[in-house]
């Protein structure tokens, strides 16, 4: 079942990027590991999203009068999107549109990507609207998962206690509960996906059996090492910095020798931008390492790892996580890659018939010109204050902009 928490990343801007804190975020593009220019993971691995993009100083509102005024577009029972709400998940759409393509789109498939993820923005957000009132509905809590994220936070920025880490969000423009409340909300949504939809799919052996005998051309590949690393980086250390590192990375190899899982250890205390996804950097054919990584890791079987490798950035140590031999893959070589195919193609059209669902189930209002980037709602558009619970979820004294209107919350 964790898998299908993983897969409810993958829901083409369903939920979109939060923001975390730090500057080394889990890159698109793996770290080159010397020479090479290595591949981006496959997007099985990709993840699984899960990883924490850096945190960004968002833009505060303007102020009028000492107040804030914000133009609400829609409307989702008791709670309201804003128009700056819009403008940040558009933001973020582009990003991560930039990010995929990067080195790998002409400036045309760029425009493209950045259009496509960016017309259904607001739709978007009226879903992790509806979502995350379902897991309060059916009284879910994933509080102690929030507290996990928020300490892998601060053990990918090297923080001290949760004190620090609030200190760094503030310091940054950003409201820590805010910051909290966004992690709440994007965990809430996944459990919702989990329970309501994920655990009505099915995928049975002889489902990937059939696919893999009908699409068998499709699994022929070269000679092929899938990689997962902990980076120790050693850059602007002194001597003495530099010989302690060494002893860290081998403590950490050690560790995975003596029994300890690698992920987990990559995600604690790998300085690479992959941390977060267990280390994992990607599958690699001959000619995208450097002679000397390919010599090494080429000779490796599946779960093999190497000694600690010295680069000019740090100290490293490889896993081969799988290895892929010339020519037509055997089932069980391939077999999890087709059961994740197998997931998404089912999990997309279920998750958005459940979201039509909760639609219509629901009172959603929209400001006309937003109605076709918003998917269309259920209701007529009016004129309408906002209510305490809305004025609530917007913490703090501001004047909401209701449909081209200046209007104060009802208290």
């Amino acid at each position: 079942m964790d898998k299908l928490v993983k897969k409810a990343a993958l829901i083409a801007g369903l939920l979109t990027a939060w923001p975390l804190l730090g500057q080394n975020a889990p890159a698109q593009n793996p770290p080159a590991l010397e020479k090479p220019q290595v591949a981006a993971p496959e997007p099985a691995a990709e993840a699984k999203k899960a990883g924490s993009p850096p945190l960004k100083v968002e833009k505060k509102p303007v102020e009028a009068e000492g107040k804030v005024v914000e133009e609400i577009i829609a409307r989702v029972n008791n709670e309201i999107i804003t128009r700056s709400e819009l403008e940040k998940a558009r933001a973020a759409a582009a990003e991560d549109a930039q990010q995929e393509c990067s080195g790998r789109c002409t400036p045309e498939q760029l425009r493209v990507a950045i259009e496509d993820r960016q017309k259904f923005a607001l739709r978007d957000l009226i879903d992790q609207s509806l979502l995350a009132q379902r897991g309060k509905d059916m009284g879910i809590s994933i509080e102690p998962e929030v507290v996990k994220q928020l300490d892998q936070i601060r053990l990918q920025n090297k923080l001290k206690d949760l004190d620090e880490l609030e200190k760094a969000v503030t310091s940054q423009g950003m409201n820590w509960d805010d910051f909290k409340n966004n992690i709440r909300n994007r965990l809430l949504t996944q459990e919702v996906i989990r329970r309501e939809v994920g655990s009505h799919i099915t995928i049975g052996h002889n489902d990937a059996m059939k696919y893999y005998e009908e699409h068998k051309k499709e699994f022929v590949k070269q000679e092929q090492v899938a990689l997962r690393a902990i980076e120790v980086k050693t850059e602007g250390k002194n001597e003495s910095e530099v010989t302690e590192l060494k002893a860290k990375a081998q403590k950490l190899h050690d560790r995975v020798k003596d029994g300890e899982d690698f992920g987990e250890l990559a995600k604690r205390f790998s300085d690479g931008a992959t941390a977060q996804q267990g280390g994992y950097l990607g599958v690699y054919k001959r000619g995208e390492l450097s002679k000397e990584l390919e010599d090494l890791v080429f000779k490796m079987k599946k779960n093999e790892m190497t000694d600690v490798i010295e680069t000019k950035q740090g100290f490293l140590v490889l896993q081969v996580l799988e290895r892929y031999s010339e020519g037509e893959q055997p089932f069980d070589k391939v077999e999890n890659e087709i059961m994740d195919h197998l997931y998404s193609e089912k999990m997309e059209p279920a998750l958005r018939e459940y979201l039509k669902t909760l639609r219509e189930q629901s009172y959603v209002v929209i400001k006309p010109e937003y109605q076709e980037m918003a998917g269309g709602g259920n209701s007529e558009i009016e004129e309408v204050s906002a209510t305490p619970e809305a004025a609530k979820a917007k913490k703090g004294h501001k004047k909401y902009l209701l449909f081209g209107k200046s209007t104060e919350p009802k208290t």
